[in-house]
């Protein structure tokens, strides 16, 4: 059956949390299909039993959940195709049947030979490439003997010399050719009956009625692969979009690990905004056709075009994502922030006492988990590393001030004022004075505000501590 409206899938496997990369790949799989209207499936593919961490199935739908990337079919939802799972896929035959039917018409064969060891794999990637299989070309007498003798053999792809094989990336924007000569006797279902990704994908996509695959740039080598497995399978492909590589920060190879974090987990756990994040993803990759940098979901579901999918490898500007959510967290009413920072205070800290502090802090965070941190002097007295930089001039005239002035924001400021007029004090050195005796640092939220909630008492005691 023919779909008659696109139909995408982002099919990640369970083997530990959303990497930023794949986050990608569902949300620009998720605004292709809902942009027109379509359907986004997700689907688990979990045959790499040895690679599963327990419990990420759940976690990477409770992730998705948190980015608003709702599935339209897949798994806790459902739908006409399940299960969305592979691994239960593989009870019902449909690998199987699939790989039986390909060594029925001779484009696939079966494998006798054992698993290689760790050792033995790079001991061959020491030598010279060989694409076929030993057991390519044995005869069908052998292929016969083997298997009355009651070995279990694997299935592989048949892969023939001498041919093309091509396809239009639609989202490089060009034709990709390969010569069969260098295509490997892919492996397609393995002796205990589960597919590998080579056969499993070209199956439930067909299944599942898939038009547009996009994935990562580096499952480009496995296109010639299931290119040939949708001609042998006598099924036309889906449109496929490889997506460019994401750099590290600094530019130098992929996003990775290695050279920072990675993962969607702990990026909302340091103070990143769902909604940010979501914002600063669809940028890497995705070139709008205005200036526009800031987008909801649903804005960008309605602007999103596939020929703006980019062709060049963005840069993680860590900057960049400061920037952004910065501006989402300003967005936020104070009771929003309230809810969000709530938990990184200790339960002394009253949500009236938050509630005045969040309107001063607001403007100046980046993340909000940074809120702590930024109003920590307001809770203790700070640590003050040097103290040489707090005028003793300056600070005596301060304290004379401050224990005289009405306790408000227009009696602190006119007295301060009025004596930095009188005495002709740098404005700038003066305020930084009190700035750095009040809180030990040279940023902060707005002073005044801050010390009114810190307390007169509390204020006239920090500048007595640091009078000579």
């Amino acid at each position: 059956m023919t779909p008659t409206h696109v139909r995408t899938r982002f099919a990640p496997s369970p083997t530990g949390f959303l990497h930023i990369g794949s986050l990608r790949t569902a949300l620009y799989a998720y605004a292709l299909a809902k942009h027109s209207n379509g359907k986004f499936i997700l689907r688990i593919e979990d045959t790499d039993q040895k690679r599963e961490v327990a419990g990420a199935t759940q976690k990477i739908c409770d992730t998705l959940k948190i980015f608003g990337l709702d599935w339209d079919e897949g798994p806790l939802v459902g739908g006409p195709h399940a299960p969305y799972i592979q691994s239960e896929r593989v009870a019902s035959g449909i690998y199987q049947k699939q790989a039986e039917k390909l060594i029925a018409s001779g484009h696939a064969f079966y494998c006798f030979c054992q698993p290689k060891t760790k050792e033995e794999i790079l001991e061959q990637r020491s030598k010279t490439i060989s694409f076929r299989d030993p057991c390519h070309y044995l005869p069908p007498e052998k292929v016969r003997e083997l298997l009355s003798s009651g070995i279990k053999p694997a299935i592989r792809l048949k892969v023939p010399d001498g041919e093309i094989v091509s396809y239009t990336d639609f989202v490089l924007g060009k034709p990709t050719t390969w010569k069969t000569d260098v295509v490997d006797d892919a492996m397609l279902l393995k002796s205990d009956g589960i597919p590998t990704y080579h056969l499993a994908v070209v199956v439930d996509d067909q299944d599942m009625e898939i038009t547009h695959m996009l994935r990562g740039h580096d499952w480009m080598p496995s296109t010639p692969i299931q290119l040939l497995l949708y001609k042998y399978l006598n099924v036309t492909p889906p449109q496929i979009g490889h997506l460019t590589d994401i750099l590290n920060t600094d530019g130098k190879g992929k996003l990775s690990k290695r050279k920072g974090n990675v993962s969607c987990e702990q990026f909302l756990s340091e103070g990143y905004l769902p909604e940010a994040i979501l914002n600063f993803v669809l940028l890497l990759g995705w070139a709008p056709k205005d200036n526009q940098e800031i987008y909801s979901l649903a804005d960008f579901v309605e602007k999103f075009d596939q020929n703006g999918l980019q062709k060049s490898n963005p840069r993680f500007d860590i900057t960049k994502l400061n920037w952004i959510n910065g501006q989402y967290i300003r967005q936020k009413s104070d009771a929003e922030i309230l809810r969000l920072s709530r938990p990184l205070f200790p339960s002394t800290v009253s949500d009236e006492i938050l509630l005045q502090i969040i309107p001063l802090a607001k403007q100046r965070l980046q993340k909000i988990n940074e809120i702590v941190d930024l109003t920590s002097f307001i809770f203790s007295r700070p640590e003050y590393e040097n103290k040489s930089e707090i005028n003793q001039e300056y600070l005596k005239d301060i304290l004379a001030v401050l224990q005289n002035a009405t306790w408000d924001k227009a009696g602190i400021e006119q007295g301060l004022n009025k004596l930095t007029e009188e005495k002709k004090y740098p404005r700038g050195d003066f305020f930084m004075t009190l700035r750095l005796a009040v809180s030990g640092r040279k940023v902060t939220p707005p002073l005044t505000e801050s010390m009114l909630i810190i307390g007169q008492d509390e204020i006239i005691s920090r500048l007595q501590s640091l009078l000579n």
